[in-house]
C-alpha cells in the first residue's frame, strides 16, 4: 500500500495549489453540504478544543472524541489513495486518446492529398472539354454582330433613298419614323467611323436633315408671306412641326424666332415711338392689342403648332420684352413729361396686365395684396396673406416669372413714386399732430380705457405696409433703400411731434434732440418736471388725465417699438439680398426706447414727489425724545396712502405693458429708497428708543415697498424677483444704518468700526461720519482722525478677504 502511494505521489509530479474564487467556493460548498470546519483559513484548533471540551468535565469523553477523528482521518486518507489512483488512471487514457487522435489527422491528410489530385485531374479535363465551346461561342457571337451590322447597313443605304424622296414630295408625316430609325443606325455605327462607304453614307443623311430643316423654314415662310400664290396648307405644316421636332434644337429655334417676329410687325409698327398712342397715357392700348392678337391667332393658327411648344406663352414673352425696351427709350426721351400719377397709372395697368399673363399661361391666381386694418401688428399676417393655399397657388407676385417682365423698367424711376410717398406721409404726420391738438382729451385712443395705443400710430403703420407691398412689386433695388431711408425720416418725425408732444408739461423739441445726441435724458427730464412743477413753492402732480397720457405714450412707444423691427425684417425680406445689409432702422427702435425711459422717469419723479413732503417730515420729527415703541409713525402712513393712490391706476394703465410697469417699480425703488436712507441721517439727534421706532418705521415700508407691484389688487400676485432684489438689498442697507445707531459706541471704537465695515460693506467714510452724527458722539479731532484710520484700514482689509 506504502510502495504504491509514493508510486502515485511520484507520477502525479509537484503539487500545485489550486485557488478557485469565491463565487465557485461557495456553489462547490451549496452541492456538497458545506465543508469541514477544518479546512476554513480561519480554523484555530485552540478554540476548537475549547468548545468541543468547554468544563473538566467535559474531558471524559476525550477517547471517543480521539477515535471519532482517527476514523475520520482514515477515511480521508482512503479517499486520497482513491482520488491519486484515478488520477494516473485518466493520465494513462489521456495518451492513448492522443495518439489516436494523431494517427486519424495523419489518415485524413492522406485522403485530402488524394482529393487534390483527383481535382487537378478534374480541371484539365474539363479545360479541355471546353476550349472548342468557347471558340465556337466566340465565332458565333462575330457572326451575330456582323449579321446586325449588315442588317443596319442596308438599312441605313435604303432609308437615305427613302428620306431623299419623301423630302422631294414633302410628305413630313411619313418622314418622321424613318428618320428616327435611321438615326438610331447611325448611333451604332458610331464606332465604324473610319470606314469611308459608312462616312459617306453619315454625311448624305446629315446633308437631308438640314436640307429638311430648310425646306420646312421655306414652306412656313412661303405659307406665311407668300399671300394667295401659296399651295402649302395647315395641315402640311402642322405635320411638318412634327418633323421639326426630331431635327437639330437650332431649327425650331431658328422657326419659332422668325414667327414669333413677323406676329409682333404689326405692334412694333403701330407702337413705334413716333406714335403717339406709344406714350404711357395710352399703355392700355398696348396690352389690349395683345390680348385681342392672342384671341385670333389661336383661333386661326393655334392648331398648326403643336401644343408643348406653348407658342402663344413665347408670343407673349417676347411682347413683354419688346415692350419693355420700347417703354424704357420712351421713358428716357421724355423724361420730362413724366409725374407720379402717369407713373403709377402705367405702374397699376402693366402689373394688372402681368397678374392676367400669369393667371392665362400657368392656370394659378395670384393673391392679391391685403393689408387687415384690424390687425394688431400689420406686418404679422403679410407672410399668411402670401403663402400658397390649398390649391397650390403661388404665394407672391414676385415668385412669378411674369410679374416684373414689363414693370422692370418703371425701376429707374421711381425715386418720383418715392418722393410722392415722402410727401403723402408728411400730410398724414400734420393730420395726426392736427388731431391730437383738436382732440387732446381723447387722444385718439385705439380702444376705450386708460393708456391704450393711439390710433394714429396704427394709421401710420398700415399706411407704411401699403407702400411697401406696392413698391415691392415694382422693383427690389435701390428703390427700396430709398422708401427704408423715408420709413425711417418719418418714424423720427412720429416719434417728435406726436409722441413727445402728447407728454405733459414738456418740450418735445429739446427732449427728442436729447435723446438723439445720447445724453442721459432721464435726470434731465426730471429736473425740468421739478422746475416746472414747484414753481412759486407749490408742489403739483400729474393731474389723472396727464397719467393717461403718459402711460399711453409708453403702450404707443412699445407697440411703435415692436412694429418697427417687424417692419426692418420685411424690408430685409423683399430687398435684393445684396442691399439687405444696408437697411438699419436700430436708431429708431433706440428712439422708441428712450421715449418709453422718459416716460417711466416722469411717472417715478411724479410718485417721488408725492412722497416728498411725509419724508421732509421724518426729518423734523424730535428723535431724541421718544419714551417707547408704538406703531408705524404718520409719515409711513402717508407715503403707504400716495403708493397705494398711485400705483393701482398705473398698473391698469399698463396692463397690456407688464414689463415697463415692472421697470416703473425698479426706477422707483432705486430712487426712493437712497432718499429715504438720505432722510434717515438727517434724524439727528436719536435715541435708542428713537432708533428702535425709526427701524419699526423702515420695516413697515419695507413691506409695503415688497408689496408695491400687487398694493390695491384683489388678486395677490408674488412680486418679479428682479424688484425683490432691488428692495431687499436697498432697505437691508436702511436696516443697517439703524442698527449701527444703536450700537454702544463708548469704549469700543475700533470693535464698532468692524462691525460698521461686516454690516455696510460699501459705506464711504461720509455715511460713516453721518452715522456718528446720528449717535451724538462727541470726538476729538485727533479721535476721529484715528477713527477715520481705522475705518480705512478695515475696509482695505475686506476688500482684500
Amino acid at each position: 500500500m506504502d510502495s504504491n502511494d509514493a508510486t502515485d505521489d511520484k507520477d502525479s509530479g509537484p503539487e500545485v495549489q489550486i485557488n478557485f474564487p469565491s463565487s465557485v467556493m461557495s456553489r462547490i460548498e451549496e452541492l456538497m453540504g458545506g465543508t469541514e470546519q477544518f479546512d476554513s483559513d480561519d480554523f484555530d484548533a485552540v478554540a476548537y478544543i475549547n468548545r468541543v471540551f468547554p468544563t473538566e468535565q467535559s474531558l471524559s469523553g476525550v477517547e471517543s472524541a480521539v477515535a471519532r477523528c482517527e476514523f475520520r482521518l482514515s477515511g480521508v486518507e482512503q479517499d486520497i489513495r482513491r482520488l491519486v489512483r484515478a488520477q494516473a488512471e485518466q493520465r494513462e487514457a489521456g495518451q492513448e486518446a492522443l495518439t489516436e487522435a494523431q494517427r486519424c489527422i495523419a489518415e485524413l491528410a492522406l485522403q485530402v492529398a488524394d482529393i487534390n489530385k483527383k481535382a487537378e485531374r478534374s480541371e484539365s479535363m474539363v479545360r479541355e472539354i471546353t476550349c472548342e465551346i468557347k471558340q465556337l461561342d466566340c465565332a458565333k457571337c462575330n457572326l451575330t454582330a456582323a449579321i446586325t451590322a449588315l442588317n443596319h447597313l442596308h438599312m441605313l443605304a435604303g432609308g437615305v433613298d427613302t428620306l431623299t424622296t419623301m423630302t422631294k414630295n414633302r410628305q413630313y408625316k411619313e418622314i418622321a419614323l424613318p428618320m428616327q430609325a435611321i438615326m438610331e443606325v447611325l448611333q451604332h455605327f458610331e464606332c465604324y467611323r473610319d470606314i469611308r462607304e459608312l462616312s459617306v453614307l453619315r454625311d448624305q443623311v446629315h446633308s437631308i436633315r438640314n436640307d429638311l430643316g430648310n425646306q420646312i423654314l421655306a414652306d412656313f415662310k412661303q405659307a406665311f408671306t407668300g399671300g394667295s400664290k401659296s399651295n402649302i396648307t395647315h395641315r402640311t405644316l402642322s405635320e411638318a412641326c412634327g418633323v421639326v421636332d426630331i431635327l437639330d434644337a437650332k431649327v425650331k429655334q431658328d422657326l419659332l424666332k422668325w414667327f414669333i417676329s413677323m406676329q409682333l410687325q404689326e405692334y412694333q409698327h403701330l407702337y413705334s415711338s413716333e406714335q403717339e398712342c406709344a406714350w404711357l397715357t395710352h399703355i392700355e392700348r398696348r396690352y389690349a392689342w395683345l390680348k385681342k392678337h392672342l384671341l385670333t391667332f389661336e383661333d386661326t393658327l393655334g392648331n398648326i403648332f403643336p401644343y408643348q411648344w406653348a407658342l402663344s406663352e413665347n408670343i407673349a414673352r417676347q411682347f413683354c420684352k419688346i415692350t419693355s425696351t420700347e417703354l424704357s427709350n420712351l421713358m428716357a426721351a421724355r423724361r420730362n413729361e413724366l409725374d407720379v400719377k402717369l407713373l403709377l397709372y402705367a405702374i397699376q395697368n402693366t402689373y394688372n396686365f402681368e397678374l392676367l399673363l400669369h393667371k392665362r399661361f400657368t392656370g394659378t391666381d395670384l393673391k392679391p395684396d391685403n393689408v387687415d386694418t384690424n390687425s394688431k401688428q400689420p406686418f404679422d399676417n403679410e407672410t399668411k396673406d402670401n403663402t400658397a393655399d390649398s390649391d397650390g397657388q403661388q404665394a407672391e407676385g414676385s415668385s412669378s416669372s411674369w410679374v416684373g417682365l414689363i414693370g422692370s423698367c418703371f425701376e429707374p424711376y421711381l425715386s418720383l413714386y418715392i418722393n410722392s410717398l415722402d410727401s403723402n406721409l408728411s400730410s398724414l404726420i400734420e393730420r395726426f399732430v392736427q388731431d391730437a391738438k383738436t382732440s387732446p382729451s381723447e387722444a385718439n385712443m385705439t380702444a376705450s380705457g386708460e393708456g391704450a395705443v393711439i390710433s394714429s400710430c396704427a394709421d401710420l403703420f398700415l399706411f407704411y405696409k401699403k407702400c411697401l407691398v406696392q413698391c415691392a412689386r415694382l422693383t427690389t433695388g435701390e428703390p427700396m433703400l430709398e422708401l427704408a431711408g423715408v420709413f425711417q425720416k418719418y418714424l423720427r418725425e412720429y416719434a417728435s411731434s406726436v409722441l413727445q408732444a402728447a407728454l405733459p408739461r414738456t418740450n418735445p423739441t429739446s427732449l427728442l434732440s436729447l435723446s438723439l445726441s445720447g445724453n442721459t435724458v432721464p435726470s434731465i427730464v426730471t429736473n425740468l418736471h421739478t422746475l416746472l412743477r414747484d414753481e412759486a413753492g407749490n408742489v403739483s402732480r400729474y393731474t389723472k388725465q396727464e397719467i393717461s397720457k403718459i402711460t399711453s405714450v409708453i403702450t404707443t412707444s412699445e407697440y411703435c417699438l415692436e412694429t418697427t423691427i417687424h417692419l426692418e425684417q420685411k424690408l430685409k425680406e423683399k430687398v435684393s439680398p445684396k442691399l439687405s445689409d444696408k437697411i438699419d432702422l436700430t436708431p429708431e427702435q433706440d428712439l422708441f426706447h428712450k421715449i418709453i425711459s422718459n416716460c417711466i422717469q416722469m411717472l417715478v419723479q411724479d410718485l417721488e414727489t408725492a412722497c416728498e413732503p411725509a419724508l421732509q417730515s421724518m426729518t423734523k420729527i424730535s428723535w431724541l425724545s421718544f419714551d417707547n415703541v408704538g406703531d408705524q409713525s404718520s409719515y409711513v402712513t402717508q407715503i403707504i396712502m400716495h403708493l397705494k393712490n398711485t400705483v393701482p391706476n398705473l398698473r391698469d394703465n399698463l396692463s397690456s405693458s407688464r414689463k415697463y410697469f415692472t421697470q416703473f417699480c425698479i426706477r422707483f425703488a432705486n430712487s426712493f429708497i437712497p432718499k429715504f436712507i438720505q432722510n434717515v441721517y438727517k434724524c439727528k439727534p436719536i435715541s435708542t428708543v428713537g432708533s428702535e421706532q425709526l427701524l419699526l418705521d423702515t420695516h413697515m415700508l419695507k413691506t409695503a415697498l415688497l408689496e408695491l407691484p400687487s398694493i390695491g389688487s384683489e388678486v395677490k400676485r408674488a412680486a418679479p424677483a428682479t424688484y425683490t432684489k432691488v428692495v431687499l438689498k436697498l432697505m437691508t442697507k436702511a436696516e443697517m444704518v439703524l442698527k449701527l445707531v444703536m450700537a454702544p459706541l463708548e469704549g469700543n471704537l475700533e470693535g464698532f468700526v468692524t462691525q460698521f465695515v461686516k454690516l455696510l460693506p460699501d459705506c464711504s467714510l461720509a455715511e460713516f461720519h453721518k452715522v456718528l452724527d446720528m449717535k451724538g458722539a462727541k470726538l476729538s479731532k485727533t479721535q476721529m482722525s484715528n477713527l477715520d484710520a481705522v475705518f480705512k484700514n478695515a475696509c482695505k482689509s475686506a476688500d482684500v478677504k
